[in-house]
């Protein structure tokens, strides 16, 4: 294997990665993806091989890449490779990888130097390799070839944009030596995906293939055309290595010994070849670890610290201890008495935010729902009168009454008050089953249990049905007492005199004028499509109208319905609709609003319509009366009373008004008070006092404490789930004491990759040809003193005669000392810089150009090994 710095890195993400699978969950590492870009034969397959240390993609000249290779690196204990198109063939030999990738690519593309976009997808599983994706792009090109399209180069690079333009890609811009930098078609691409150059490495290869006398070193050092992470060089197997089978390993050796030895480069031979860009990779990756397990830390510990507590119950656990099961026994009776109590008296922990529950559901039905119920059972004012009329003539028999008769007034009362009985029942059936829920979601928390759940809801729910019975049975006799007596001499009775006198207008139950009764939002369901459809207003019901607004604020008025004649009726909801809706409308046939003749209103839920209904109620709006057409009606209309009779009736029917006021309030007193006292009070005792002798009663302890197979898995789980947990946040903890981020460097002056392709760009990579300043060049600080003008070079090779790359008795021309030129001029391109470890002040050393050189002046530069 010749990549160490990620056999380093193994360990480390197979401990994240056993630990979190420990847990059951996914690391989320997502490491980044490495592409390789650059021109044709630059050497990209041979970088990408070197970093993963194995030798398996295909070689050669010209254009040898011609379909995208998606090489995925997967950890495994065995060492094999899996191509995507032949997923049940495992090739173990990499030379047999290397010809079905040749083939595969031949397959798709022809064998006379097409191309094509759809990607060659291998897995290589190995235990040298982290879990990364490599990406091996066909090289950029200018001109097609052979089966090639016209439009070659647009199409590469499109399909390379495709890789690099992801945030997690790391760009290896790989481009040969022995060509021009700046015109880098791999660097521009980097530029236009990452203007930052915060995932661009530059990669310099072909470094011995330089002519001779010219070398990189200015590039190297990231002096000229300067890139955020610089340059890195790399000198890679040739074309005879490989056909000799010459092995990574002693590629890496030869590598080595090239950078030690050559002049030009053995000052940065630290910084440069594969092991040093392996080093720089390996290090992002370290990087990016490390950016990801703050993330993990607080998702690891927000878990540990909600799984803290319930294993602090279990941490001396064990499961057929007599004494754990009575003491859990008693513990979770308590509990379930605690909990039933709050939820009936309310609390101000753990309060349910999403919907109404407990003694909230109670409090409405008491308040809301009975008081509707009381006055759907009122009479029809019209069938009242005719039943008063009756009575009277019933009363009188044969003769004509000059008197008002009592009984009359009784035998109405006593009717009405005989239908007070079946919304009494309902609202007591409604609170039982309210209680039985309240039960069956406090024993929620004996589902450890099963049995002790079933057996805890069975004797809860048997005494609220015994209580119920009673409850029922006091309020019939309430009402029995009631009928038994009508007390006439009662202080807010009206009495005869005063319901002579008093008309029926003033006797309408109507709030205080311009009280406001409700606010909030409906919805107008029946509005035409054509006109908006249904539409949602605030609304706000007073005593005398009701009024709808654009919104809260209650400016802008949209209508103001006034409430005389109007009543109530059950509207049922579409097919659709998942609101629920009542209707509004007037019972002389009028229209309620603009053309429409009923106002349908929508809420969300049906509580919130009850409560509108019980709204509407204290304004005076009443619901509709179910009943058909039948002769009782057909009379209504030929219906006629004499005036003694008419005023005969009248008077009853204010007493009676009078006295159903008195027996209303009277039970809408009673009702609540009657079934706290005999049926809830009573189960909270019975929760608290006696249901944990019928439990020992009904069944032997063991059974009853007898944990389901879930809890017990559940209770395994959380116990090893909170071990892992603090295990990997451990791994995360040496993670980040064993490994270093390295700091992002500070950004450079990089427009010259804009600027390139205007004008002249010198042949970056040859270094004693250039004197002129790059279009990005800061000015210079040094004096200026004037140069000669620029000679440009031919890119195919040097013009002139080489000049020694280093200075000093160890250059291979020492008699070039005794040129005239011994102490050049400054060139205005170049900053003050003064290397590490060189004292201010001391001149550099270089050799001059030789005498019988062209005048070219070479930029003064101070020497590391001055």
């Amino acid at each position: 294997m010749g990549n160490r710095g990620m056999e380093d890195l193994i360990p480390l993400v197979n401990k994240l990665q056993d630990a979190f699978s420990s847990i059951g969950q996914s690391c989320n590492l997502d490491l980044p993806q490495i592409a390789v870009v650059g021109g044709q034969s630059a050497g990209k397959s041979s970088v990408l091989e070197n970093f993963v240390g194995r030798d398996f993609l295909p070689r050669g000249s010209g254009i040898v890449t011609r379909r995208p290779l998606i090489l995925q690196l997967i950890f495994s204990k065995t060492e094999y490779a899996e191509f995507l198109h032949c997923k049940s063939k495992k090739f173990t030999d990499f030379d047999e990888v290397r010809q079905e990738i040749e083939a595969e690519t031949e397959r798709a593309t022809g064998n006379n130097k097409g191309i094509s976009p759809v990607p060659i997808n291998l897995r290589v599983y190995s235990p040298h390799v982290l879990n990364l994706t490599l990406i091996d792009l066909p090289g950029i090109t200018k001109v097609p070839v052979g089966d090639q399209p016209q439009d070659i180069e647009y199409q590469i690079k499109d399909m390379i944009l495709q890789f690099i333009t992801r945030e997690s890609c790391l760009i290896l811009a790989v481009t040969p030596a022995n060509t021009d930098l700046a015109n880098s078609d791999a660097l521009k691409l980097s530029k236009e995906v990452d203007p930052q150059g915060l995932r661009t490495i530059g990669v310099i290869t072909k470094l011995d293939l330089m002519d001779e006398g010219t070398d990189a070193r200015d590039i190297l050092e990231n002096k000229l055309l300067p890139l955020r992470r610089g340059y890195i060089g790399v000198v890679n197997r040739s074309q005879k290595d490989i056909d000799g089978k010459k092995d990574i390993r002693a590629a890496l050796a030869a590598e080595r010994k090239f950078f030690l030895s050559h002049p030009a480069y053995r000052h940065v031979a630290d910084r440069m070849g594969t092991p040093h860009l392996q080093k720089t990779l390996n290090q992002q990756l370290t990087n990016h670890i490390r950016e990801t397990l703050p993330a993990l830390r607080s998702k690891l510990q927000s878990q540990m610290l909600s799984l803290e507590k319930e294993v602090e119950e279990f941490k001396n656990f064990r499961p057929d201890d007599p004494t754990r099961k009575t003491k859990a026994l008693l513990q979770m009776v308590q509990q379930l008495g605690v909990d039933f109590e709050k939820r009936i008296e309310g609390s101000g922990d753990q309060v349910d935010t999403l919907e109404l529950s407990g003694g909230a559901r109670i409090n409405r039905i008491f308040h809301e729902r009975f008081p509707f119920e009381l006055v759907k059972m009122e009479f029809d004012e019209k069938d009242l009168r005719r039943e008063i009329s009756y009575a009277i003539k019933n009363i009188h028999g044969v003769r004509t009454g000059l008197f008002t008769p009592d009984m009359a007034f009784e035998a109405i009362v006593k009717k009405q008050v005989v239908k007070l009985k079946e919304p009494c029942l309902k609202c007591v059936d409604l609170v039982i089953q309210e209680l039985i829920n309240t039960v069956r979601q406090c024993t929620t928390k004996l589902a450890p249990y099963p049995r002790l759940r079933e057996e805890s809801e069975r004797i809860v729910t048997t005494y609220v049905r015994e209580r119920e019975g009673k409850t029922k049975d006091q309020i019939l006799l309430l009402i029995d007492i009631e009928l038994s007596y009508i007390n006439t001499n009662h202080e807010d009775f009206i009495g005869f005199a005063n319901a002579q006198q008093r008309s029926t207008q003033l006797n309408k139950k109507r709030a205080v004028p311009n009280q406001v009764i409700r606010r909030g939002w409906l919805t107008i369901n029946n509005i035409s499509i054509m006109k908006g459809g249904s539409k949602e207003y605030w609304f706000v019901l007073t005593a005398e109208s009701l009024s709808w607004y654009k919104d809260e604020e209650e400016k802008e008025k949209k209508y103001m319905l006034p409430l005389d004649n109007l009543k109530i009726r059950d509207v049922e909801k579409g097919f659709m609709s998942t609101k629920h809706i009542f209707g509004i409308f007037n019972t002389e046939s009028r229209n309620v609003y603009k053309d429409l003749r009923q106002i349908e209103l929508a809420c969300d839920s049906q509580e919130d319509v009850d409560s509108w209904k019980a709204s509407f109620l204290r304004a005076g709006v009443y619901p509709e009366k179910d009943q058909t057409e039948n002769e009782d009606d057909m009379q209504e209309n030929t219906f006629s009373m004499d005036p003694q009779l008419e005023r005969q009736v009248e008077t009853i029917r204010n007493l009676v008004d009078s006295y159903m006021g008195i027996i209303n309030k009277t039970i809408r007193d009673l009702m609540p008070k009657t079934i706290m006292h005999l049926m809830i009070n009573n189960a909270k005792e019975f929760i608290h006092s006696e249901l944990l002798a019928y439990l020992y009663s009904s069944t032997d302890q063991n059974s009853l404490m007898e944990e389901s197979a879930d809890q017990a898995q559940r209770r395994d789980d959380m116990l090893r789930m909170y071990h892992a947990l603090k295990e990997a946040l451990n791994i995360i903890g040496d993670i980040t004491t064993s490994t270093i981020t390295t700091p992002v460097p500070p950004p450079v002056d990089d427009t010259w990759l804009q600027n390139s392709n205007s004008g002249h760009s010198p042949n970056m990579l040859r270094r004693p040809v250039s004197n002129i300043m790059p279009p990005s060049r800061p000015p210079a600080v040094r004096g200026p003193t004037p140069g000669p003008p620029l000679i440009p070079v031919p890119a195919g090779g040097s013009a002139y005669p080489p000049i020694p790359s280093r200075p000093g008795s160890a250059g291979p021309f020492p008699a070039a000392n005794n040129d005239p030129f011994s102490a050049p001029p400054q060139i205005p391109s170049r900053p003050a810089r003064i290397p590490p470890g060189v004292p201010p002040g001391v001149p550099s050393r270089r050799p001059p150009a030789a005498p019988n050189r062209p005048t070219i002046i070479r930029p003064a530069e101070p020497s590391l090994l001055d």
